[in-house]
């Protein structure tokens, strides 16, 4: 069955709303087939109501939407597509596709998430860019989310020493956000790429971070927690995290607050002091084969 087709009949089956978008990944996977799941759960409604020929039309419409979404730069890639993140693959709440803008590439399999607040402290910036750098001359990508604070810091320190970041949004990747991110979301396309589970135009939602940061969580080989408070996004990836099977990291400054105290006692979350601590707990775990969850 034609890639473009599998494609396409993935769009319909989610568009149907009929079950869960992670549901429908596990269907499609477990069938091999988006067409043959769609074909099970809408075709009789479909041949019924409007014939065959509309719902082969349907395919050939969203076909077209799929190659206008190529054209302006926008990759898609289901859970049967190889282009699909491995790592990604590998979580129990992948999305059934993502978007991405620029080129991914073989050695970001070997990324870690670097991740905190938005209203972050002068130290706390400092301690994500030089994370960041010590991933980079360790020959890892460094993952994070495009917002202010931590993450701009880690995405920019990764761009200035030469290395790999991947920036996962909130919104489609037709939208910016914050909006004065806009040229950093440009620049991270140029040379790295930028990853959405979400339309192209989807904007910003309640519901739409925590969704990434399980994205984040799920690309990464770990998730390292510069600063984030009781609500923060960045405490959720860290459960999310430790939910995938993936190592939390967690600076020794969060300790002053007591969602990271509780975190530490888990099993999975250990508290750093130094980037090479990241670094050598990773090459420990990996030195005999991928981690995945």
């Amino acid at each position: 069955m034609p890639e473009r087709t599998e494609a396409a009949a993935l769009i319909a089956l989610l568009r149907g709303g009929k079950r869960p978008w992670s549901e429908c990944a596990t269907l499609v996977e477990d069938a091999g087939s988006a067409v043959a799941v769609l074909e099970r759960e809408h075709a009789p409604e479909q041949a019924t109501l409007f014939g065959e020929e509309s719902a082969l039309a349907q395919l050939e419409q969203i076909a077209g939407e799929i190659d206008a979404w190529e054209s302006a730069g926008m990759r898609l890639h289901t859970v049967l597509d190889p282009g699909y993140p491995e790592n990604l693959r590998a979580v129990h709440d992948r999305p059934p596709f993502v978007f991405v803008a620029g080129t991914l590439a073989p050695g970001d399999a070997r990324a870690i998430a670097v991740v905190g607040a938005r209203a972050a402290s002068p130290r706390g910036v400092r301690a994500a860019a030089a994370i960041a750098e010590h991933l980079v001359d360790h020959g890892y990508t460094v993952v994070s989310g495009l917002a202010t604070g931590i993450d701009h810091a880690a995405h920019t320190a990764a761009l200035a020493r030469g290395g790999r970041t991947l920036a996962v949004i909130g919104t489609g990747l037709r939208r910016s956000y914050p909006p004065e991110h806009a040229d950093l979301q440009r620049r991270i396309v140029a040379e790295c790429a930028v990853i959405s589970q979400f339309w192209p135009d989807a904007p910003p939602s309640r519901q739409s971070f925590p969704m990434r940061n399980a994205v984040m969580s799920g690309l990464s080989l770990a998730t390292v927690v510069v600063e984030a408070s009781m609500t923060s996004g960045s405490r959720i990836q860290a459960r999310l995290a430790l939910e995938h099977g993936r190592p939390v990291f967690l600076l020794e400054s969060l300790l002053e607050h007591d969602w990271a105290r509780e975190f530490a006692t888990r099993p999975g979350a250990r508290v750093i002091s130094s980037p090479e601590e990241v670094t050598t707990f990773i090459e420990r775990l990996t030195s005999r084969g991928a981690l995945v969850a």
